[in-house]
């Protein structure tokens, strides 16, 4: 098989990477990739949003699957094009990525099919959207991971609208906020593959969206992850698997916009019960390098089994060891950060590149040297026997990777110890 991976993240690198395991893969390309993907796939200059360049390329080269990674290219479509052009891919229907490009969307769907989540109100208009404190505002369309405000104070309330609405700093995506009641609890990724039929829920994370160490700072598009989260019980499980996933599939191939691919639930776990803060149409990132390192089963098998829509006939299988990632920034970032600086990766024994991986995100190949391109820049990851050893074999893969100015948060995965 021929498959083409679009993106250019520390999820495509992943993607790429674990594609490569299977053996029914021949060629395996990129678009536009990063220095990461490289190493396992031809990278092509097509960015994300150039549909036609996208179709035209899988037809002129015979691609046989096109992965979708980023959310972009779902929401415009990109799924719908392949298809109408004979060509499969994996990713939901522009119609069914709406649950994402839309919060506004994605609320009344849970609403209309009673799935928990926090209270809301949809607002346009600036003066009208100062509300109660505390609050959460969210731009209502894609702002790549970042136009989320928990607001503790009137004052923090009164920035993130300006920021949003008034300054326009997350563009269209702020024509309209949702401002949320407040939730308390522990957050937790749950993604699931789908045909429209058959629910597979893949192992649970944990993401860390600060900037800093103790959840301080700014939100940014995740700064690390770990997988499983032990506060994710079996009990919990069943729930979500109900109340969450079956009832938003059902719901969406009620409402004619059928869901295949992966659907990611970000959920709050409170007092009250489990809620839902967001849903994904894709992967996420960074919970695909700690979810991904744990599969077992070939990935190209369950995607086209999901293109295919025969998941029922599917086993899907996870090690048992535990996962953590953590991301490694440019400095400035999530704000403007600086590119160009290059990266320098020390030789690594054996037992450490053993369980052990470096996913390139925000990276490019220039004159022989890898050089930073983006915000965060690499994901470090490292699997263990238990959360604790995949935490200590993550770090020590961090003291063989620099670059100038380089940030990484030094407490992922502590959370799975208390």
């Amino acid at each position: 098989m021929k498959i083409l991976v679009v993106g250019s993240g520390g999820r495509e690198h992943t993607l790429c990477w674990k594609i490569a395991q299977s053996e029914k893969v021949e060629k395996i390309y990129c678009a536009p990739g990063n220095a990461g993907t490289a190493l396992f796939a031809e990278n092509i200059p097509v960015e994300v949003d150039e549909m036609e360049k996208l179709v035209d390329f899988s037809k002129e080269n015979g691609i046989d699957l096109v992965v979708i990674g980023p959310e972009l290219p779902l929401t415009l479509g990109l799924t719908d094009k392949l298809e109408k052009a004979g060509i499969k891919a994996f990713g939901p229907s522009g119609l069914a990525a709406e649950i994402e490009g839309s919060k506004a969307f994605s609320k009344m769907i849970m609403e209309r099919y009673n799935v928990p989540t926090a209270k809301y109100k949809v607002f346009t208009e600036y003066l009208l959207a100062k509300r109660g404190i505390p609050c959460v505002i969210k731009a209502d369309g894609l702002a790549q991971g970042k136009g989320v405000f928990v607001c503790m104070t009137k004052e923090m309330a009164e920035n993130a609208l300006e920021e949003i609405m008034g300054e326009k700093t997350f563009g269209d995506a702020g024509n309209r906020v949702l401002i949320e009641e407040y939730l308390e609890g522990q957050e937790v990724s749950v993604l699931a593959f789908t045909d429209g039929k058959t629910i597979i829920p893949m192992v649970s994370a944990q993401d860390h969206k600060r900037i800093f160490d103790n959840d301080e700072g700014l939100n940014t598009g995740g700064m690390g992850a770990y997988s499983p989260a032990p506060m994710y019980t079996e009990a919990i499980a069943d729930i979500v698997n109900e109340k969450v996933f079956r009832a938003v599939v059902d719901g969406m191939n009620k409402e004619g916009r059928t869901y295949k691919g992966v659907l990611y639930a970000g959920l709050m776990l409170t007092t009250q019960g489990v809620k839902v803060l967001e849903f994904n149409a894709r992967f996420g990132d960074p919970e695909t390098q700690v979810v991904l390192t744990r599969l077992e089963t070939d990935l190209v098998d369950i995607m086209l089994a999901v293109v295919n829509e025969n998941l029922n006939q599917k086993e899907v299988i996870w090690k048992n060891e535990a996962s953590v990632c953590v991301v490694m920034s440019a400095e400035g970032y999530p704000g403007e950060y600086v590119k160009g600086r290059e990266i320098f990766f020390k030789e690594v024994s054996p037992e450490v590149e053993g369980n052990s991986f470096i996913f390139h995100a925000g990276t490019k190949n220039e004159n022989g040297k890898v050089l930073t391109s983006g915000g965060r820049v690499l994901g470090v990851t490292a699997l263990g026997g238990t959360i604790e050893e995949a935490i200590k074999n993550a770090y020590k893969r961090i003291e063989t990777v620099t670059f100038e100015g380089a940030h990484y948060r030094k407490d992922i995965g502590k959370k799975a110890l208390i």
